[in-house]
């Protein structure tokens, strides 16, 4: 059984920097323009710099700053930022499938609280189980980028031109494609689900009913949704009972 001085891994850690470099480049120019919106509502590169810190969500965050914009009240800005990010609990819970069972709590919290769309790729994507230091190693690069990022961008100001500023949102999107289609080529089931995501997420944002659903509340019902479906037609055996498998064999 592991141990808790177990985890802990240089290497591990330093593998897990290097996955994060890339994604704190996109967090760091997503992250400047929204710091230039976030000016014009009125945020300060202080208030900017620590809810940045804190918040660890984009969508969360813009949510919150146009809300703080329209002069929301503090109970407007909190329910709106739990529906934007309540997709992290999925995704929280589903990293945990991945971890050691005698990986410690404390740990778990700590994952919980820092893990958003592009951490919880590279995370999970890693084959066997999911060790917490190459989660934190990602971690250490990303999340102060997307710091630095929007206190800049407030900085900055009106200073750079709107489409410059706009332009620098597409940088995320394309560092998501970058994780998710190595997956993709690696095995057809992945590509098939992440084909299906975006047609239904293409339907979900286009239909009566279901256009007027919070982008967080599709992204859950398409997550639930598709993984229950591909789950259930194509179950991974469990590592132990394939090792079983073989031993029994001979």
């Amino acid at each position: 059984m592991n141990t808790n001085s177990t985890f802990y891994s240089k290497r591990i850690l330093v593998e897990g920097m290097k996955y994060g470099i890339p994604i704190g480049l996109g967090y760091f120019a997503v992250g400047f323009s929204l710091g230039v919106f976030g000016r014009d509502v009125g945020i300060t590169p202080l208030q900017a710099l620590i809810s940045s810190l804190l918040t660890n969500a984009s969508a969360g965050q813009y949510a919150n700053y146009a809300l703080i914009g329209a002069g929301a009240t503090l109970l407007e800005i909190v329910a709106v930022a739990f529906i934007a990010n309540i997709r992290y609990i999925l995704m929280s819970t589903a990293l945990a499938q991945r971890l050691s069972p005698d990986t410690p709590y404390f740990h778990r919290f700590i994952l919980g609280n820092y893990i958003t769309d592009e951490l919880f790729a590279v995370s999970i994507l890693k084959p066997g189980s999911v060790n917490p230091y190459f989660t934190y190693g990602a971690v250490l690069m990303a999340s102060p980028m997307w710091a630095i990022g929007t206190t800049l961008g407030v900085m900055a100001g009106d200073v750079l031109p709107e489409n410059i500023s706009s332009a620098l949102s597409v940088a995320l999107y394309g560092m998501f494609l970058a994780i998710i289609i190595p997956a993709a080529k690696k095995n057809r089931v992945v590509a098939c689900a992440i084909l299906l995501s975006f047609l239904f997420s293409y339907l979900l944002a286009n239909l009566p009913m279901a256009a007027s659903l919070s982008e967080g509340t599709r992204v859950i019902i398409l997550t639930i949704g598709i993984s229950s479906v591909v789950a259930f037609l194509f179950p991974v055996k469990d590592e132990d009972s394939s090792e079983k498998e073989v031993t029994d064999g001979k």
